[in-house]
């Protein structure tokens, strides 16, 4: 939990300040803005109303959002970024003053990750060429200049990462050295920027098709007896049912009825052999409701009844899958 504010610094008593409306759920994870020149905190809340979140931005430094759920937006000028469901940009706030708002009737969870321009400068300084133009705009402490990245998926590597910065793996004694190699991760994740804009463009739309596939995969194996809709899916990968689809077709070599099915059939399969479930109470298990369309679906799959699979050989069943 944070300190009393009382023995806060004022930079820090701000903080406090900007988040006030939602209580406990917004404390420090670890940092010192003054003398480590970060600070990692944790927000975990519901707002009855709008939150003003550029309240908390501060002037110079370069602040990175790791969004795991929640709506929130961060405008610069005509300039704005929508940060939705696990999603990762960063901002800095100059003397052209950033807005930001947090939606109510949403479950924000999110990192932030707060960098001083002196810090990234001594981390960074010699790769400035190949840094993103905002952090380069850091480096040379440039005051006028506010901007936003554009917010980027976060990968499952990613969101592993944000998993484990709120519950590092190490003792208290060894947390300073792990935090701060994690902090230079991150850095290293996403303050870089490609040499050239076919390759940043590149290089952005392969990210988000990993992550959108990876939505897709989670949400079937989540509940393969009542997976979500597609039109549930894609609202969550933040694109269209139909651009969706064609993406899942394109990175897996099947559609998404073609890969839930292989769940299903394989899941199938593995209840079959452990001997517990009958034929009609492993139709169940993977969703179907109808024995006669199960079996059709399973013999596609295996080239065999289901009633028959627990009996075949281990080699069988590896030629029938070949073939």
């Amino acid at each position: 939990m944070p300190r009393s504010p009382k023995t806060l610094s004022p930079r820090f008593e701000g903080e406090v300040a900007a988040w006030a409306a939602v209580g406990a759920g917004w404390r420090q994870l670890f940092g010192n803005f003054g003398s480590l020149g970060f600070s990692l905190e944790w927000h975990d809340f519901n707002a009855a109303e709008p939150i003003d979140w550029a309240r908390s931005f501060h002037p110079g430094s370069v602040e990175l959002c790791l969004n795991l759920t929640g709506e929130g937006s961060v405008s610069c000028g005509a300039k704005s970024a929508r940060f939705g469901n696990q999603s990762a940009g960063f901002y800095r706030q100059g003397k052209n003053p950033l807005t930001a708002i947090r939606l109510a009737e949403q479950n924000h969870q999110f990192i932030t990750v707060e960098f001083r321009p002196d810090f990234l400068l001594r981390e960074l300084g010699e790769s400035r060429e190949f840094l993103h133009p905002l952090i380069q705009a850091s480096l040379e402490n440039e005051p006028a200049v506010s901007g936003i990245s554009d917010p980027e998926p976060l990968t499952s590597r990613q969101r592993d990462l944000v998993m484990a910065l709120r519950q590092p793996p190490v003792l208290a004694g060894a947390q300073r050295l792990w935090y701060g190699a994690k902090v230079r991760e991150l850095m290293s994740e996403f303050f870089f920027a490609p040499p050239s804009n076919s390759e940043l463009f590149c290089h952005r739309q392969q990210r988000v098709a990993r992550y959108r596939v990876e939505t897709v995969l989670e949400a079937l194996k989540k509940d393969l007896s009542n997976p979500p809709s597609l039109e549930a899916i894609a609202r969550t990968a933040a694109c269209s049912p139909f651009y969706l689809s064609r993406t899942f077709s394109k990175e897996m070599g099947q559609t998404i009825p073609q890969y839930l099915r292989q769940l299903r059939m394989e899941k199938a399969a593995t209840l079959l052999r452990s001997g517990s479930f009958n034929v009609t109470e492993a139709a169940l298990e993977v969703g179907y409701s109808s024995l006669s369309h199960f079996s059709a679906a399973f013999h596609q799959t295996f080239g065999c009844c289901p009633g028959l699979y627990p009996m075949a050989t281990p080699t069988q069943r590896a030629s029938v899958r070949k073939s």
